[in-house]
């Protein structure tokens, strides 16, 4: 399913999103004349996702006049920013990630924060009007707000660790409400917060029925990975068999179709962009290519994914690099390309690549069952649990791979690199598996960049600090 954008003057308003930063609604009135039913209700929770696809900025902008690029940019700090992806030669999109010299000023940095925050405003604004919901769909809505803002606090807790907790609509003229805006919180209260949003969309009466807007599983499967990510693995692997027992998801046998055949089988959470609309299309999959796009060869693999590909990506190779045609042995990724064509193993370009309709995947079932199965590990070396070697080699053997009999973390870790590749799990996978310092050092040294363990976090954006006049802090090293 597309979302079209709304064009309503109340959904305009960017809170931490501009250098006035002013989230009073330009109409006073519009306000009080909206959320007055469930179908204005159902607008604004549509627009929180309209928040969550961004914003495909228009021609000649570059993308850095857009503060609001959301997830099109997260390529950049998700796969980049580990020892996946590079660019093609110097790509201005995601150049200071690949050579780990990100600084506060860096543009998806900024981007990336005031989108997420914007994404938290718009699903407290529906929060806040829940009163004017009929009984029997106002559970339902605020299950789905509040999954949307804990999956943006868990994108930002992850990137930028301790960040400001804002739980309600501010009003930054009053000193108390700026004091919260910007003071950042321990990444523990960011924690509990997100797991108590998680817990009530569990049981707000979401179903399985959509793959582009929250579902059942969906939550399920994005709690599970906050209990992985805090060594909590019996809550995640009870989450995540309650997704695989529901029976409404399936491994795609053809690799391909996962990301070609839309809300899929496999598919547990897309954010669905159009092709019709510069507006609801997205510009990040052209970026992947060479000279189209904002930027020209922005998501490349590097020899060290390349490798790994060889050697343990079996019949997903084929669909998720391909050597440029242009620049013989550099290989740009084919996940989410737009117009492929299977039949003879290429990839064309359309007219305007920067108008794509292939939705985003955040989460599909094959994540499911590799989590299952690193829930089940709970921090061991290996195991060889039925359980866990089930879910883990249902993903090998659709590749055309040998099943295992004992798995290790770092069979673990190899197979979600080759399954996920740049679908933005890579540099949060080496968190969460407690490696990323060892893994990216080792990468740095051998590709002669200057990583640091400091910048396993992101810095807080300039620009943010500068607004917050001294109340927001920077994170060390920065």
């Amino acid at each position: 399913m597309k979302f079209k954008k709304i064009y309503i003057v109340l959904f305009s308003i960017v809170f931490l999103g501009s250098c006035d930063l002013d989230p009073i609604p330009t109409s006073a009135i519009v306000v009080d004349n909206f959320f007055n039913n469930d179908d204005e209700i159902l607008a604004g929770i549509i627009n929180i996702y309209d928040g969550l696809q961004g914003s495909n900025p228009l021609e000649g902008d570059g993308g850095f006049n857009n503060p609001h690029l959301a997830i099109q940019v997260e390529y950049q700090m998700g796969e980049v920013l580990s020892d996946n992806a590079r660019t093609k030669s110097g790509s201005p999109q995601g150049f200071d990630f690949e050579t780990f010299t990100v600084l506060p000023q860096t543009a998806a940095v900024i981007t990336y924060y005031r989108s997420m925050y914007n994404i938290i405003f718009r699903a407290n604004l529906v929060l806040e009007n829940l009163g004017n919901a009929s009984e029997s769909n106002v559970n339902r809505f605020e299950a789905e707000a509040r999954f949307l803002r804990a999956y943006a606090y868990f994108n930002l807790v992850r990137f930028y660790g301790d960040v400001p907790l804002v739980d309600r609509i501010l009003n930054t003229e009053e000193e108390e409400d700026r004091v919260i805006a910007f003071t950042r919180v321990n990444e523990d209260t960011i924690y509990n917060f997100i797991i108590d949003d998680l817990e009530f969309a569990v049981n707000g009466g979401l179903d399985n029925s959509s793959r582009s807007r929250a579902s059942l599983a969906a939550v399920q499967t994005i709690l599970a990975k906050v209990y992985l990510t805090l060594g909590q693995y019996g809550q995640a692997q009870g989450l995540l068999e309650s997704v695989i027992a529901s029976g409404d998801y399936s491994l795609e046998p053809n690799f391909f179709d996962v990301f070609y055949t839309e809300a899929n089988n496999e598919t547990i959470f897309s954010i669905g962009f159009d092709d019709t609309l510069v507006n609801d299309s997205q510009g990040f999959s052209a970026e992947f290519l060479d000279a189209v796009g904002r930027g020209t060869g922005s998501n490349y693999a590097t020899a060290e994914l390349v490798e790994a590909l060889e050697n343990n990506g079996g019949d997903r190779t084929q669909f998720t690099i391909r050597e440029d045609p242009g620049n013989p042995g550099l290989f740009q990724t084919v996940k989410f390309l737009p117009i492929p064509d299977p039949n003879v193993g290429t990839f064309t370009v359309p007219s305007n690549p920067r108008i794509a309709g292939n939705d985003w995947i955040v989460t599909r079932y094959a994540d499911v069952l590799l989590l299952h199965a690193e829930a089940i590990l709970a921090g061991a070396d290996q195991t060889t649990s039925s359980a866990a070697l089930e879910s883990f080699n249902a993903v090998r053997v659709r590749a055309g791979l040998d099943p295992q009999t004992v798995i290790t973390r770092q069979l673990i870790m190899d197979e979600r690199r080759v399954e996920l590749a740049f679908e933005n799990h890579r540099f949060l996978d080496l968190k969460r598996f407690g490696v990323a310092q060892e893994v990216l050092a080792a990468f740095s040294a051998a590709n002669s960049h200057d990583f640091q363990a400091f910048e396993l976090l992101l810095p807080i954006p300039g620009p943010e600090i500068a607004i917050s006049q001294g109340v927001l802090t920077q994170n060390p090293g920065y």
